[in-house]
């Protein structure tokens, strides 16, 4: 799978009620091979988008920003589309332009947590016949991107403190510092 499938997939996936399950569904049928390479995609979007700036605007977007909330956060954005997340990413103050009640969880957050175990869930569909969490196949996937290069980002200096978030994002905050999202 190339990265434009991959978008093309996620883009087809945001016409359903539920991404994740469309793109299990979608995925399973593909095979293995697909679901690891749609898997290294994803992870390598979740490690490009692991910044300091882009948790800096989560935590001004939501009044505050956990490790998990930020795993969600990001799922979310790759979940909204190839020119969203590069838009984003090049500029985190787009989010005031895109946000809108359509676009939120059903709590009213930027957040999709189930995109999360997409890969890994359809990677077990096909093993197995269903999608409880296994161990050994958890491993086995995660052997299988590591082969193809994936780099594990586990760290990240914050280069910034929260009376920075006014200054650091205006537009952000002027929308949504004293009333965020939720």
């Amino acid at each position: 799978m190339e990265q434009k499938e991959f978008w093309s997939l996620i883009e087809r996936s945001r016409e359903f009620g539920d991404q994740a399950e469309w793109l299990t569904e979608v995925l399973a049928q593909k095979g293995l091979e697909e679901v690891i390479d749609f898997e290294f995609l994803f992870q390598k979007l979740m490690n490009a988008s692991y910044t300091s700036r882009l948790w800096g605007a989560a935590f001004v977007l939501m009044g505050g920003c956990s490790d998990d909330a930020f795993d969600y956060f990001r799922g979310w954005l790759i979940g909204q589309g190839e020119e969203i997340f590069n838009k984003v990413m090049k500029d985190p103050e787009f989010l005031v332009e895109y946000i809108n009640e359509d676009n939120l969880d059903e709590e009213g957050f930027p957040q999709n947590e189930e995109l999360l175990s997409v890969g890994l869930g359809t990677y077990t569909l096909i093993k197995t016949g269903d999608i409880e969490w296994d161990d050994n196949l958890y491993d086995e996937l995660v052997e299988a991107i590591n082969k193809k290069g994936l780099q594990s980002v586990t760290d990240i200096e914050f280069d910034w403190e929260e009376d920075d978030l006014e200054s650091l994002f205006p537009v952000l905050w002027e929308r949504f510092g004293e009333e965020p999202l939720g």
